[in-house]
């Protein structure tokens, strides 16, 4: 998917139909479920969450701590994940990633102490982080190998899984105790990490990526005649120029992919109250606004290759940009549930496929590193999002505050024209 040519045109020229053989490899497919398996172990922790609380005796600032720990390794690893998928290839950080995450989803409930959970959160956050960064960076390569934009495929497996995880879980809460049923949870991600680490073991790569922008300038310099390989010398390095303008393109994407993030845990955090509170929604309608805008995003994003591939990567994310607007400004400021709840599926519709499309694009620039780089930046934005909106909340309202999910919403979706504008350009071919 390489992002270093001249005209739009050209830039969403590689993505040709594949055959229905290739579409759907076995490396696609163990990729996805790998996704899938991310969503399901995050949601199997978030729906123990009170029963944990109550294990460990801890007051809602306490908790939040705790909680915070789970980001702080999350961030801290992401970078570091990067370079290791650009040292041993992605495909093998995926699997001791998903595996590392598996193992530290029974650990919270063997936790007595805020202290003790605050630990096990940041191994558990370890996990989580490697898995997002190691998992995106083998997702491009094979968008590359596909030469099909089915980056938002993989991520709508890691909102099934997400459901999925959340409704076992909430299914199983008055029969398994927490500790069998976190337990349960990391088995199983073991067993599908050795299931589907085979299949994408097999497929090709599993070799380290290299940014396009190195591969294109090494490539030219093979091409041009200068026996440099032959002579057994390295590869020259991109331009300054040219390294320069993929930083700045992957920082953009990454605040392409924060200004999503933003609104995804705003409202994850603060639509049910909202509803509840401020249009006065009883309990019942209250979490399936909630439930409508998780399965808005699920759909958007099963048919994201489908309308990236008809309009355009970057007309797809500024639609979703501006219909997410609407529909958070409906969200916001109408007074009546039917309308909020029509607005929470536009939401769900509109930023579906904002935060993959940017993950990919960054990858397709950057490599392995573009990819941490971007998805820190997109973690970044989760992390903001509740507690702005919860400071904004106190100082203006719930209704105002969660309106500027609106304008970041809006905002995300015209930086890929900034994007498009600072693209480095590409030697001719």
């Amino acid at each position: 998917m390489p992002l270093l040519n001249k005209t739009r045109a050209r830039s969403e020229a590689p993505y040709q139909s594949p055959s229905k053989r290739s579409a759907w490899s076995p490396a696609r497919l163990a990729l996805t479920a790998f996704f899938a398996m991310d969503g399901f172990l995050f949601a199997a922790w978030v729906v123990r969450i009170p029963d944990i609380r109550g294990q460990v005796s801890a007051t809602h600032s306490a908790l939040g701590l705790a909680l915070l720990c789970l980001s702080a390794g999350a961030v801290a690893t992401m970078p570091v994940i990067g370079r290791l998928c650009v040292r041993y290839g992605s495909k093998p950080v995926t699997i001791a990633s998903v595996a590392l995450l598996s193992l530290a989803v029974p650990l919270p409930a063997h936790t007595h102490s805020v202290l003790s959970l605050g630990a096990v959160l940041l191994l558990f956050g370890a996990g989580y982080g490697a898995a997002n960064v190691a998992m995106n960076s083998a997702a491009v390569d094979l968008v590359r190998e596909l030469r099909r934009p089915v980056m938002p495929s993989f991520h709508a497996g890691y909102s099934l899984g997400g459901l999925l995880g959340a409704g076992v879980g909430g299914l199983l809460a008055g029969t398994l105790s927490t500790t069998w049923a976190l337990a349960l949870s990391g088995a199983l991600g073991l067993a599908v990490t050795a299931a589907a680490g085979t299949a994408l073991l097999r497929g090709q790569a599993g070799r380290p990526a290299q940014a396009p922008a190195a591969r294109r300038t090494a490539g030219a310099k093979a091409g041009a005649g200068t026996g440099a390989e032959a002579a057994g010398k390295t590869p020259a390095t991109p331009a300054p120029g040219v390294a320069r303008s993929v930083r700045l393109l992957v920082v953009l994407l990454g605040l392409t992919a924060l200004l999503d993030a933003y609104g995804e845990g705003a409202i994850a955090d603060w639509a049910t109250l909202h509803l509840t509170d401020d249009v006065h929604a009883t309990a019942g309608l209250a979490a399936a606004g909630y439930a409508a805008f998780a399965f808005a995003m699920t759909a958007g994003r099963v048919g994201g290759t489908w309308l990236s591939i008809r309009i355009g990567q970057t007309r797809l994310i500024a639609t979703g940009g501006l219909t997410a607007c609407a529909g958070m400004l409906v969200v916001a400021l109408a007074p009546s549930v039917a309308a909020a709840l029509a607005g929470l599926v536009l939401v769900g519709l509109g930023l579906a496929n904002i935060f993959p499309l940017a993950i990919a694009q960054a990858g397709a620039a950057g490599g392995p590193r573009g990819v941490a780089t971007a998805s820190t930046l997109g973690y970044a934005g989760m992390l903001i999002g509740p507690p702005v909106i919860g400071f904004l909340a106190d100082a203006v309202g719930l209704p105002l505050a969660l309106t500027t999910v609106a304008g970041a919403a809006a905002l995300a979706g015209l930086l890929p024209f900034a994007v498009r504008s600072r693209r480095p350009v590409a030697a001719s071919h």
